[in-house]
């Protein structure tokens, strides 16, 4: 039976719903032909309970002297390298000083653009077939050029604890200090313990005036759940020139927090966003992924405390992760009331959270009777019956209220969100499988480079101009440096990966290999230039063997 109560709307209205190039053989493709698009926003945007504008900063426009205006006490004039540049899009300022900017990664454009070959047939294969697609390979280059980003001439201490190369991350370089009763700020730092990049939030000003306060961050370092940030570890540093508490948890690069992806008004180009609702189906996937983190949390013996759309990390699509957890157990430890109390808080700001996002306002949480009455014209009647369950604080049943119970009303949500997880998981299992078997070419690639035009063996004749050798340096032309009629390179993609696979088979099919003069020619199987290829190589083994 379904436990919420029924949540009646005074006037119900149905919901807003919300390659180029020619044919190839299937063939594996080497790992180094990768098409990548680099994008320059990088940051993971918190912007600690304020609702903000995010700061304006383009690497172009900004200068390095501006830093300067910092100092070690305080953040005043710190920027973010990960922002996009709002203010300058269409104006030429966007384009000054592009001598300042470091390059990104010089990646390889083979961008599948144009139309799509539909008539291929079922053994023909396009370029872009044989990458990974072009949303998830940017995706990981963009995250892991973001974690590598460093800060050049900042002001930042040079090393806080263990932690070394601090990059801010905020979006708003404003203090403010409305949740945790402390301005907080947030930088990407490197352990010189184990080389990982992790976040550290800093509470500035604070000072520990009882050892015991910095206890509870040992239970949250238990816990391990996929919808929460894990917490690390905890201290005070006096490195920023006052006395500070630094939070160090897991970095996700290019995450944004749910306020920044939702509650944002203005768009890239300063023109009002129109206000669109979240769709049903994602808010259930908010709903199902809080609740396990809820679960996780309580079956812990603690509380989140903080459950606001500028804590909560949008690290994927549609993947969220409750952020800054363990800070009030320490700040406000002095001050804590039951364990039972901070749960039944933590599933009435969840409520809150729901309810902010579906009528697009975060402002609707004082003015609950409002924001419900907007919230059933938009949604089903299950997920308004969740939402008023979560706000309802006079039931008779207000005592029994726990996170379990929420689980057992939405287990329906949870198995369609279970199912999508694992449509999710055979779909990167199928990039996985296009990226399989590219390392096969690269090998047969570093193993005609050893062999042919080795420097140390440039007198030989036994080695270049003789037998089998000699045949590999054709081979070398016939798939590299062919010509066309009017004496053009000719560039051919899918020529390469053929005979490359063909060669890594050891096929039969004979080819005529011909002397760059033209006065020789070798008619001889994939099969007979595999076996000089092997037979080379080893020859090269057995000498670097005997010369160790």
């Amino acid at each position: 039976m379904y436990p919420f109560p029924a949540y009646h709307s005074p006037s119900p209205t149905p919901h807003l719903l919300e390659r180029v190039g020619g044919d190839y053989s299937s063939y594996a493709l080497p790992t180094g032909f990768q098409q990548i698009y680099h994008a320059q926003r990088m940051y993971q945007g918190e912007n600690n309970g304020a609702m903000t504008t995010p700061n304006p900063y383009d690497p172009f426009t900004a200068s390095t002297p501006s830093l300067a205006t910092s100092n070690h006490a305080t953040h005043q004039a710190q920027v973010n390298p990960y922002t996009q540049d709002t203010n300058t899009m269409g104006g030429a300022s966007y384009y000054q000083g592009q001598n300042n900017f470091a390059q990104p990664l010089q990646y390889h454009l083979y961008a599948p653009l144009g139309p799509h070959r539909e008539n291929l047939l079922p053994y023909q294969r396009a370029a872009h077939d044989f990458f990974i697609s072009d949303g998830l390979r940017e995706e990981l280059q963009r995250k892991s050029a973001a974690t590598l980003q460093t800060l050049p001439n900042s002001t930042l201490p040079t090393q806080i604890d263990h932690f070394h190369s601090l990059v801010p991350l905020d979006t708003s370089n404003q203090k403010n200090a409305a949740l945790f009763g402390y301005p907080s700020w947030v930088y990407k730092a490197v352990s010189s313990k184990d080389g990982n990049t992790y976040a550290l939030r800093r509470l500035e000003g604070y000072r520990l005036t009882n050892e015991k306060a910095i206890r509870p961050v040992q239970g949250w370092k238990r816990v391990n759940n996929g919808n929460v940030v894990t917490v690390i570890e905890a201290f005070t540093n006096r490195s920023f020139g006052d006395s500070s508490l630094i939070f160090i948890t897991d970095y996700h690069p290019l995450s944004k927090t749910l306020a920044e992806h939702h509650f944002t008004s203005q768009s890239r180009y300063q023109t009002r966003a129109p206000s669109v609702l979240v769709p049903e189906q994602v808010l259930w996937s908010y709903i199902v992924q809080m609740a396990n983190a809820l679960k996780a949390i309580h079956m812990a013996g603690l509380a989140a405390r903080v459950i606001d759309p500028t804590k909560i990390l949008l690290t994927s699509k549609n993947r969220i992760r409750l952020n800054a957890c363990a800070i009030l157990d320490v700040v406000q430890y002095d001050t804590q009331r039951t364990i039972i109390d901070q749960q039944r808080e933590d599933l009435l700001q969840f409520g809150r959270l729901i309810l902010a996002l579906g009528t697009n306002n975060p402002s609707v949480i004082h003015n609950i009777p409002k924001g419900m009455e907007q919230f059933a014209r938009s949604y089903s009647q299950s997920l308004k019956e969740s939402v008023f369950w979560l706000l309802d604080v006079t039931s008779p049943q207000q005592q029994a209220k726990s996170i379990d119970l929420l689980i057992s009303g939405i287990s329906a949500q949870i198995v369609a969100t279970f199912d999508n997880t694992l449509h999710q998981d055979d779909q990167l299992n199928t990039e996985l499988n296009r990226e399989l078997e590219n390392s096969r070419i690269i090998r047969l690639l570093m193993k005609l480079n050893f062999i042919n035009e080795r420097p140390d063996h440039e007198h030989d004749r036994q080695w270049s101009e003789n037998g089998e050798r000699y045949y590999l340096k054709l081979f070398r032309d016939y798939v590299f440096h062919q010509v066309d009629a009017q004496g053009k390179p000719v560039v051919d993609l899918a020529h390469v990966l053929g005979c490359l696979n063909k060669l890594d088979a050891g096929l039969e099919e004979k080819i005529m290999l011909t002397s760059r003069d033209e006065q020789t020619c070798f008619v001889v199987t994939y099969r007979e230039v595999k076996r000089g290829v092997e037979s080379a190589f080893q020859d090269l083994m057995k000498s670097a063997r005997m010369g160790m």
